[in-house]
């Protein structure tokens, strides 16, 4: 309670908290026909009250006392709605141990979360790939929220965006409720469970910090396709694969990362967004591997306002072509150098990365229409996405 108290209460939130149950009370304490739940709270701010002498005033401190009893009740009903959340969503997440070979006759362990999904029927683990690279699956140990001790059946695993799923044939396995990432806002609050530093389903809490971060350094591990959710939850060693959730117990991200000069949280972790990780575990349980969209168009990473002005627009946005590939969909389109792509699949284009994102998960073989922008004006073309690596191979 100590922690939730101290991560909500600024100086704002005092204040907007502070007047909303002082209004709150007025109203109860002048409302003789209230609700039954009301008076039930009613009860419990003058029970914590000094009680003033008859046909006497308050005082400032047994007002202040009313003030404090009131903001105290209404943490603590927000401190239920956590403790219920945690108790819901602690059976879905898991504690990975996965041993690997390093060297001939070394191995080293790697310890991370997971959280368990359903598809089809089927009940899977979902985490990351560097928890589990390189490991046997007889070397992959899960252990769940009651105490068993499980090993997957089959492992796949995605090294463009560090997304691993692990095949599961045990009873009574309780599967998380997915919610929808791009419905996610700054400031939402987030709860991150994992097992930090060996500490299995530990859970912290905070907000979405940022969304759409494209273009982190991960150390040794590439991630080539990042649209990473940030988090001011803590993250720490061991949380990787573990779920970022939303209040209503919905899985939003999958805990990935995090920006740190000690090693452990500074108050920034990031999450792959559970609409990218489930499209691709979907892909890897049915195709056994990633078929990713191929546009066939280089993007200008340096596109900047004297490019977009030149090119007759007001501000940066979209993705600039800077060159076609011969025979791609693209050029089938009759897309153009200096097109700026604005829409993709009637999404709005960020930037160089977000659509690079979007083309490899969008389907090969589907039909998406396009908004760019050409010499000052908008148009839309439809253009069939390919298979990357069948287009890259017929090329050589």
């Amino acid at each position: 309670m100590r922690a939730f108290f101290h991560a909500l209460h600024g100086a704002g939130w005092q204040l907007w908290l502070a007047g909303r149950v002082r209004s709150a009370c007025v109203s109860k304490w002048t409302a003789a026909a209230a609700q039954a739940a009301m008076a039930t709270s009613v009860a419990t701010c003058l029970a914590a009250l000094p009680l003033a002498a008859a046909g006497q005033e308050p005082s400032d401190r047994e007002r202040m006392a009313s003030q404090i009893a009131a903001d105290v009740q209404h943490l603590e009903n927000e401190g239920r709605l956590l403790r219920r959340v945690v108790a819901y969503i602690r059976p879905t997440v898991v504690h990975i141990d996965a041993e690997r070979p390093e060297g001939e006759r070394r191995t080293a362990e790697e310890t991370g979360s997971g959280v368990i999904v359903r598809l089809k029927g089927q009940d899977y683990v979902l985490t990351n790939r560097h928890v589990i690279r390189n490991a046997r699956v007889n070397k992959i140990r899960i252990r769940t929220a009651d105490g068993r001790l499980l090993y997957p059946t089959k492992v796949w695993s995605d090294r463009g965006t560090d997304v691993a799923v692990l095949a599961m044939n045990a009873p009574s396995l309780v599967p998380a409720k997915i919610g929808d990432s791009a419905e996610a806002e700054l400031g939402d609050y987030v709860l991150a469970v994992g097992s930090p530093f060996g500490l299995s389903h530990s859970v912290t809490f905070g907000i979405i910090s940022a969304k759409g971060r494209r273009d982190l350094q991960l150390g040794s591990e590439t991630v080539s396709y990042q649209d990473f959710i940030q988090t001011d939850a803590a993250i720490n060693p061991g949380n990787s694969g573990g779920p970022l959730m939303n209040l209503r117990g919905e899985v939003i991200g999958l805990n990935t990362a995090i920006a740190s000069n000690s090693g452990g949280n500074d108050g920034i972790g990031f999450s792959i967004p559970i609409n990218m990780a489930m499209a691709v575990a979907q892909q890897l349980i049915e195709r056994g591997v990633v078929v990713r969209g191929y546009l066939g168009v280089h993007l200008d990473s340096r596109f900047n306002e004297e490019t977009a002005r030149r090119l007759g627009l007001d501000r940066v946005t979209g993705a600039r072509v800077s060159q076609v590939t011969a025979n791609s969909p693209a050029a089938i389109a009759r897309v153009l150098v200096d097109d700026v792509i604005l829409e993709f699949d009637g999404k709005a284009i960020q930037d160089d990365n977000q659509l690079v994102n979007l083309v490899s998960l969008a389907g090969v073989g589907r039909t998406v229409p396009v908004i760019i922008h050409r010499r000052g004006q908008r148009m839309s073309v439809s253009i069939t996405l390919t298979d990357r690596e069948r287009f890259e191979a017929s090329d050589r």
